[in-house]
């Protein structure tokens, strides 16, 4: 069975493949754009059925060979993380050229103005091949407007961004107000994680060996984010895994404004500190938003490992919080936006 969240809103399965497996190109009547979406989303396939959107699929490599991340379907998170407990080291790699063109080509045959919310290029090089491709799209399909977009975003808040989205199409959004629309609203998306060790950020390269191994003997336990490029950060620290948790929350509630009532509590197969998580979100809110539970993929899975836990929400703008420093940073390599000013 596919994973799916604990809590979720009532889905509608959408029939999205012909007599050969292959998806079908996403052509919806009254939309004025479509969506191409990648699983780096970490949304539940049945939710993702039912936006009528098409989805490209990220691959990672175990010991049996490659894989499709198709959201949970054919390996839950489960099964992915107890082998990584036994000890496996999956690969993850961007996804090539050739399907993203094969999707634009079947968006530019559908003829809708189409938008790809692509996932961080501060992690993947996905984003960029999908630049390519669309250039390459748009010289063959002459008037086809095809757009791709950085979200600048991880996981579940790339699914966040993802989730709204779909609901600003159908609210009757065009392609380039939705690239407007995206291009804003990816920072105004707050995400913490934390891990059960500082293992995963040692095999990752964004920490130094002799880091890890203290931290270990200190019970020390990382607090993460990502910056505004889509970069994994490390926020901070804490000693023991019911502190590490607790920042979360206090994270979360000197963060959150209450103006979006949606808030994601997700993990790498950590369910029961998931499920506590999310009772602690709720009492901080008064019971006053809706909580999504889901699990992590294999492509951030594969970097952060078993037993991560996170909370992800909307709130105020993230490019305010810069320094004066690289505020003036910005301004002079043409990166500010006017919500910075």
């Amino acid at each position: 069975m596919p994973d799916e969240p604990l809590r979720r809103v009532c889905i509608i399965q959408i029939e999205r493949t012909n007599k050969t497996g292959k998806e079908n190109a996403v052509v919806t009547k009254d939309r004025k754009c479509n969506l191409i979406i990648d699983s780096c989303c970490d949304l539940p396939a049945d939710l993702v059925e039912s936006f009528e959107v098409e989805l490209i699929k990220f691959t990672f490599s175990m010991s049996d060979g490659e894989h499709f991340d198709d959201l949970g379907v054919t390996m839950t998170s489960h099964e992915f993380y107890e082998r990584m407990r036994k000890g496996e080291e999956p690969k993850t790699a961007q996804v090539p050229y050739s399907q993203i063109i094969e999707s634009f080509e079947r968006a530019a045959l559908g003829g809708i103005p189409t938008v790809y919310l692509v996932f961080t290029s501060g992690l993947s090089g996905t984003y960029e091949t999908a630049a390519v491709a669309a250039r390459d799209i748009m010289e063959s399909h002459p008037g086809f407007e095809l757009y791709v977009v950085d979200t600048k975003l991880p996981s579940a808040a790339e699914g966040m961004l993802v989730m709204e989205a779909v609901r600003q199409v159908d609210r009757g959004l065009t392609a380039k107000e939705i690239v407007a629309w995206a291009e804003e609203a990816r920072y105004h998306i707050h995400g913490f994680f934390t891990m059960p060790d500082l293992e995963s950020l040692r095999r990752g390269g964004r920490i130094p060996d002799v880091a890890a191994i203290a931290g270990a003997k200190l019970d020390i336990k990382p607090i993460v984010s990502y910056d505004l490029d889509g970069k994994l950060t490390l926020h901070g620290v804490a000693r023991g895994r019911k502190k590490s948790i607790k920042q979360l929350i206090q994270l979360f509630q000197d963060r959150y404004k209450g103006n979006d009532k949606t808030v994601f509590v997700v993990s790498a197969d950590a369910l029961k500190e998931q499920e506590e998580l999310a009772e602690d979100v709720l009492a901080a809110t008064n019971n006053s938003v809706v909580i999504w539970q889901t699990q992590i993929g294999p492509v951030i899975g594969s970097h952060v490992g078993p037993g991560m836990i996170a909370v992800v929400f909307w709130g105020p703008d993230r490019r305010k919080s810069l320094s004066i420093s690289d505020r003036i940073a910005n301004a002079v390599s043409g990166r500010t936006s006017s919500s910075e000013q």
